[in-house]
C-alpha cells in the first residue's frame, strides 16, 4: 500500500474521499466506486465508499469544529489519532465488538475501517420497533473486557500509567463536563428546550440538592482514572442486526470511572424504554438487566483469572468494586437522561414523538426520572429497582 501524497489537512468531499481510496489502494485499479458521505454526527465527516462487488470502506475525518455549531465552536483534530489508538487497543481485547481499523492518518485527521453497512444503528433499529437480542450480551461483555484490562485490576500499573499518556483527551472531555454535568442543571446557552418544560427545568435548576450530587458525580469523572472508557457510549454509537454487535465513535476515549461508560448504556436503554407502550417496553428494559448481567458475570471471571492486583483474593473487594460501579452507573445515567432531554445535544428516542403533546409529557417524565436516578444511585440494588422506578415514573400523572 502506497502512501497519500495529501500531506496537510483539509476537509474531505466525496471525490476527494475516493481519490484517497484509490491512492492508498484500497480496491482494484479501474474499480467502479461509488461514494456517499452518511455522516450524521456533530463532529465528524463519514465516507462510504464501494466498488461494483458491494466490497467497501468506511473513511472517518474529524473536522476542526463542532458540526451542530459550526466553526464558532473550534475542535482538535488529534481526536481522530485518539479514536484509532481506542480502536486498535479494544481489538485486541474484544476483536469481534469493534470495527476492524484499516488506515490512520494524524495529519489529515482520518480513520480508514472495516465497512459496517450490513448492520444499522441501534437507535434507529429501536426507534423503528426493532430488536437485537444478542446487544446487551455483547455491550456487558465489550464494557467488561475493555474496563477490567486497562484498570489496576487488569494491567500492570505501570503499563496503566503509560496507556494512560496516549489518552490525555481534555478537549473532548471538556465537552462531556459541560454538556453533561455543568450546563443542564443552570441556566445555560447551550441548552436547548421546549418552552412547556420551562417550569421543570427551572425546578430542576433551583434543587441545590440535586446539584449536589451532581456536582460529586462530575468530580468522579474529573478526578476518578479507573480504566479507559470509550466515553461516548450511546445507542447510536453501535451497529447491530440479529447476530452481530459493533461498537464505534470512540473519539471521547480517556481515562475515568467505570461507571461512565456503564451509566451511558444504561441511560440509553432508559430513554427508549420511557417512549414506549407498555406492550413494547418490556423487550428493550430486558436489556437493562442483561447488560449489567454480562458486564457482572464477565468483569467476576476476569477478577478470578486474569486479576495481577494482589488484593483482589481478598473476601468482599469484588462485591464492593461491583457496588460502587453500579451506584455511579445510576448517577450518571442520571446526568446522561436529562442532558439529552434538554441540553444541546438529544435523541431521536424524545424528539421524534408524535403528537406534540406525547413529546412534552415523555419529556417531563424523562427529567423527573433522570432527577431519582440521581437523588437516589445509592439505594438502588439491582436493574429490577431501575425497571421499578421507570415503571413508576411512566404512570404518574403530569
Amino acid at each position: 500500500m502506497t502512501t497519500t501524497a495529501t500531506t496537510s489537512y483539509e476537509p474531505l468531499t466525496e471525490t476527494t474521499a475516493v481519490s484517497l481510496a484509490r491512492d492508498l489502494q484500497f480496491f482494484k485499479e479501474g474499480a467502479l466506486l461509488q461514494c456517499h458521505e452518511i455522516g450524521d454526527g456533530n463532529l465528524n465527516l463519514v465516507f462510504h465508499i464501494r466498488d461494483e462487488n458491494k466490497t467497501g470502506i468506511i473513511i472517518k475525518q474529524a473536522l476542526p469544529y463542532a458540526k451542530v455549531v459550526g466553526e464558532s465552536w473550534p475542535l482538535t483534530l488529534h481526536r481522530a489519532t485518539i479514536e484509532g489508538n481506542y480502536l486498535k487497543n479494544a481489538a485486541a481485547l474484544v476483536p469481534n465488538l469493534v470495527p476492524k481499523v484499516y488506515y490512520t492518518n494524524e495529519t489529515l485527521a482520518i480513520t480508514i475501517m472495516e465497512d459496517l453497512s450490513h448492520l444499522e444503528i441501534v437507535r434507529n433499529g429501536f426507534n423503528h420497533g426493532k430488536d437485537y437480542p444478542l446487544l446487551s450480551k455483547h455491550i456487558g461483555e465489550y464494557l467488561a473486557k475493555t474496563l477490567f484490562y486497562t484498570s489496576d485490576f487488569g494491567l500492570n500499573q505501570q503499563e496503566k500509567k503509560k496507556l494512560h499518556q496516549k489518552f490525555t483527551n481534555p478537549e473532548l472531555c471538556k465537552i462531556t463536563e459541560d454538556l453533561v454535568f455543568t450546563d443542564p442543571f443552570f441556566d445555560s446557552e447551550t441548552n436547548n428546550f421546549e418552552p412547556e418544560l420551562l417550569e421543570e427545568v427551572e425546578s430542576l435548576w433551583n434543587d441545590e440538592q440535586l446539584k449536589l450530587e451532581v456536582a460529586k458525580l462530575k468530580y468522579k469523572f474529573l478526578t476518578d482514572g479507573e480504566a479507559l472508557l470509550h466515553g461516548d457510549l450511546h445507542t447510536g454509537s453501535i451497529f447491530a442486526n440479529e447476530i452481530d454487535t459493533k461498537v464505534i465513535d470512540p473519539e471521547f476515549a480517556y481515562f475515568g470511572p467505570i461507571g461512565f461508560d456503564v451509566g451511558q448504556f444504561f441511560a440509553n436503554i432508559l430513554l427508549q424504554a420511557i417512549t414506549r407502550e407498555e406492550e413494547k417496553r418490556s423487550v428493550i428494559i430486558s436489556h437493562l438487566h442483561q447488560v449489567w448481567e454480562s458486564f457482572t458475570t464477565t468483569f467476576s471471571d476476569l477478577w478470578k483469572t486474569a486479576s495481577v492486583e494482589k488484593f483482589t483474593t481478598t473476601p468482599g473487594y469484588l462485591d464492593y468494586v461491583l457496588k460502587k460501579v453500579f451506584a455511579e452507573s445510576i448517577g450518571f445515567a442520571g446526568c446522561e437522561v436529562i442532558r439529552r432531554t434538554i441540553g444541546l445535544a438529544h435523541v431521536a428516542d424524545l424528539d421524534t414523538i408524535q403528537p406534540y403533546a406525547k413529546r412534552i409529557i415523555t419529556k417531563q417524565k424523562a427529567l423527573k426520572l433522570g432527577k431519582l436516578l440521581i437523588w437516589e444511585a445509592e439505594s438502588f440494588k439491582n436493574t429490577k429497582e431501575i425497571e421499578l422506578l421507570l415503571e413508576k415514573v411512566i404512570k404518574e400523572n403530569f
